[in-house]
């Protein structure tokens, strides 16, 4: 495990259980909710996982299962691929609440065993900020690449990279340059969740900014074919591009 990744696993190791309680409510609980309409659980990228009965689906930075528990129910066999073993702890628990199995390997996305996994997938499934936790792009698109089978289709989403040049970072009252490469610490997602003294507990991130061309030639210099590229607004309706999602087939 590299540096920036033995960072990043210390980091999202911190309280990490404890934040998901927080924000989405105990496993049960959060269970009860998905099973009331699983597939509205994918919000905007339902589009892609219709008729996913059967289909092995691996989930990448899958976090607390809130996405790979809806597919599971839908009737995929879900991986998640994660660095966190609190995160685990969370899916497992949400899995079992809503009468369903996931498998979730704990590790470094660059340490995935390609002579197990190469070739294995149907779907892969990456969103909700992740590409910045890698400082090697090309390498972590050539994995993902191994990661399909023929004709296996990616749906990546992620944060639009003009949002840093334009939202202006709370902390520092700076926006970071666009076409900035350096690898910089940050602040963990989750920090500002708990109370102002425990977050001088808390251990910074390590990330990588990346920019739209970057992100997009990487997609296609590893092999993958872009089939769509869609850019989406916040939530709160900004007229803005906040996030962005990616459709790529092997």
């Amino acid at each position: 495990m590299n540096e920036q990744s033995s960072k990043n696993k210390k980091a999202w190791e911190f309280r990490a259980y404890e934040f998901w309680n927080k924000r989405d409510g105990s496993p049960q609980g959060k269970a009860n909710r998905i099973l009331e309409n699983p597939k509205a659980c994918l919000k905007k990228h339902k589009q892609y996982f219709d008729h996913i009965e059967g289909k092995k689906i691996a989930n990448l930075c899958g976090s607390n299962g809130r996405k790979a528990v809806p597919l599971a129910l839908l009737g995929a066999e879900v991986t998640v691929f994660d660095i966190s073993e609190e995160n685990k702890k969370y899916a497992l628990e949400l899995a079992k609440y809503a009468n369903t199995s996931i498998d979730y390997i704990v590790g470094d996305i660059y340490d995935i065993n390609l002579t197990k996994y190469g070739d294995y997938f149907d779907i892969l499934y990456l969103e909700g900020g992740i590409l910045h936790y890698f400082n090697d792009i090309d390498t972590f698109m050539s994995i993902l690449y191994s990661l399909l089978k023929d004709n296996g289709v990616m749906v990546l989403s992620d944060f639009h990279p003009l949002r840093k040049c334009i939202v202006e970072d709370p902390e520092t009252l700076t926006r970071p340059g666009y076409f900035d490469q350096e690898l910089r610490n940050g602040d963990l997602a989750y920090k500002h969740y708990f109370d102002e003294k425990e977050q001088q507990d808390f251990p910074d991130v390590s990330v990588r900014s990346y920019t739209l061309s970057e992100i997009i030639n990487s997609v296609i210099t590893s092999g993958f074919k872009l089939q769509k590229f869609d850019e989406h607004r916040g939530w709160e309706n900004e007229n803005i591009p906040w996030e962005f999602t990616i459709l790529a087939i092997k």
